[in-house]
């Protein structure tokens, strides 16, 4: 399930009966997977969340501090706040509630989407992701 572009057609495809709900989950394998994700939250606090997320998602393999400035620049955002949240670890502590959060609700690896609790795990195509949804969504409650 790419990303941006399938989470795109999925929004437009649900608008007004789905939310989106993002959740950090820096994997420890990734070295520099936390900090990119704290500077995901900076673009965020600038209005650029969605679009910095797919800079990262593109170059997943050049995610050293240089290059999460680079991205910032080319978003043109306010590259003296990014700096100093990423000098400061202003959003460590909210990324890291993130990640355990999802630890706790059983999430061990990405992708993971929850639908009305149920976990869909790993990368399906639009069209699974969609079967799978509109099972889930158009699903007729038990009687009792």
């Amino acid at each position: 399930f790419a990303a941006g572009r399938q989470l795109k057609q999925f929004a437009a495809t649900y608008k007004g009966k789905v939310k989106f709900v993002f959740k950090h989950f820096p994997l420890s394998f990734h070295k520099n997977a936390h900090l990119a994700h704290q500077a995901s939250v900076e673009a965020h606090k600038q209005g650029k969340f969605w679009p910095y997320h797919d800079k990262l998602f593109q170059n997943q393999r050049k995610l050293k501090r240089a290059d999460l400035l680079n991205y910032a620049r080319q978003l043109n955002l306010n590259i003296k706040k990014f700096k100093a949240s990423l000098d400061s670890g202003k959003h460590k502590d909210f990324v890291s509630d993130d990640y355990e959060q999802a630890r706790w609700y059983g999430i061990d690896g990405t992708p993971t989407f929850v639908i009305n609790g149920k976990k869909v795990v790993g990368a399906v195509s639009f069209a699974r992701f969609k079967q799978i949804f509109d099972a889930i969504l158009y699903a007729t409650p038990a009687k009792k």
